[in-house]
């Protein structure tokens, strides 16, 4: 039984969130301890009592909120810093007015850094803002006046929740591209999995029948051509990264050899391979490099339109049953792309005869357009021999780009 691949997908945040729960029980008791150790210096210890109580069941309750991003709900974030200013604000009412001069703590202490900190890990480095300055705001109105060391406090806790919201967001991005990479490169294996078995299986058998169907002769070879598109079709496909067809032309029932393929969207770089596998069939070959052919999207368009034009000369002037073969090749400054095929050719003078005559299909179609785009295309025949049509298209997307829009 074939081994299925599985993409794992890890949470790079999740740390933040234990992390968060363990702080929110730590700073908890902290800010317990600190009430205990200056518990008489309190003016209304009742009051500061009754907050802590309601802050230590509120924490160890809101456990699981922290506990990821699904449990911490706005309406938690929202109920979490109403009790965090409550405390500031209350100090006012608690604590003497010297302390609170001098710079003493307020009864949540640090525990207001968490609350903040979950607005960061929730909803990234705006979350944190918003939440960072509503506490600046109540130490503020707490102290009275904004001393230095309230400053400073309330600048650490905006410039870190701020940070850490900032990174939280590219943590993310980044979780979210490793969870693509990981999938595609999952669907790529599997793949060439399923080519390997398709190639020892499924193609070979298309290639006999194509072969004996061609022997036997009559209603077989007829059978035996079928298989042999079937044959292309099918490697086409688990090749992959190819375009589909969108269309295909008129004379698609009597053997057409031209068809039509979506364009490539956009400015970037399309592969030109994508754009004339679909050319290939039971007697038309395609022979390409392994990697992409990129060229730019009008570039490649054109290139693709004008070896359609010829493969449509080649249907139309060597006969139904005549071959063809294109021939890709990545050159570094240059892409050339060779169609042959093994019709009677064009005799002598036969060009410039239907030139003058008004019929400018390579004329117009083939050289035409390798001409805009700075390329060139050359056309070779030999009487019996076949016909040969070699374009040449250079590597210079600004110039294809801007002498087709011209057009």
């Amino acid at each position: 039984m074939a081994k299925r691949e599985r993409v794992m997908r890890m949470s790079v945040e999740q740390p933040l969130w234990r992390a968060l729960t363990a702080y929110r029980v730590l700073t908890m008791l902290y800010a317990i301890g600190l009430f205990i150790t200056a518990y008489d210096e309190y003016t209304r210890p009742s009051v500061a009592i009754g907050y802590y109580a309601v802050l230590f069941v509120w924490t160890l309750a809101t456990l699981r909120k922290v506990a990821n991003a699904e449990s911490c709900t706005k309406r938690f974030l929202a109920a979490d810093l109403t009790i965090a200013l409550a405390g500031i604000l209350l100090t006012l009412v608690a604590d003497t007015p010297e302390r609170i001069q001098e710079g003493g703590p307020t009864l949540p202490s640090i525990w207001t850094a968490g609350s903040v900190l979950a607005f960061a890990v929730k909803g990234g480095w705006r979350w944190a803002a918003l939440a960072s300055t509503l506490v600046a705001a109540a130490n503020l109105v707490e102290r009275g006046a904004p001393a230095r060391d309230t400053v400073h406090n309330v600048i650490l806790v905006w410039v870190a929740s701020i940070a850490i919201g900032y990174v939280v967001e590219v943590a993310r991005a980044s979780e979210r591209t490793l969870a693509r990479a990981l999938e595609i490169e999952a669907a790529t294996r599997e793949r060439e999995r399923l080519a390997r078995d398709i190639h020892d299986s499924v193609l070979q058998v298309l290639a006999m029948v194509q072969r004996r169907g061609a022997v036997i002769g009559g209603e077989a070879a007829e059978l035996g051509r079928m298989a042999g598109e079937q044959e292309v079709a099918l490697r086409t496909l688990v090749s992959g990264g190819l375009t589909r067809v969108s269309r295909v032309s008129e004379d698609a029932a009597a053997g057409a050899l031209v068809r039509a393929v979506e364009e490539p969207d956009g400015d970037a770089a399309a592969d030109l391979r994508a754009l004339l596998a679909p050319y290939a069939g039971a007697r038309v070959s395609l022979a390409e490099p392994g990697a992409p052919v990129l060229l730019g999207p009008v570039a490649a368009r054109e290139v693709a339109a004008a070896v359609g034009a010829a493969l449509d000369n080649v249907r139309k002037h060597a006969g139904e049953h005549a071959r063809a073969w294109i021939l890709v090749e990545d050159e570094p400054d240059e892409v050339i792309v060779t169609v042959r095929d093994d019709g009677p050719g064009i005799p002598e003078g036969r060009l410039a005869q239907a030139e003058g005559e008004g019929r400018l299909g390579v004329a117009l179609s083939i050289r035409g357009r390798l001409r805009d785009l700075g390329g060139s295309a050359e056309l070779v025949s030999v009487p019996g021999q076949g016909t040969e049509v070699e374009l040449k298209v250079p590597k210079d997307d600004s110039r294809s780009r801007g002498k087709a829009e011209q057009r």
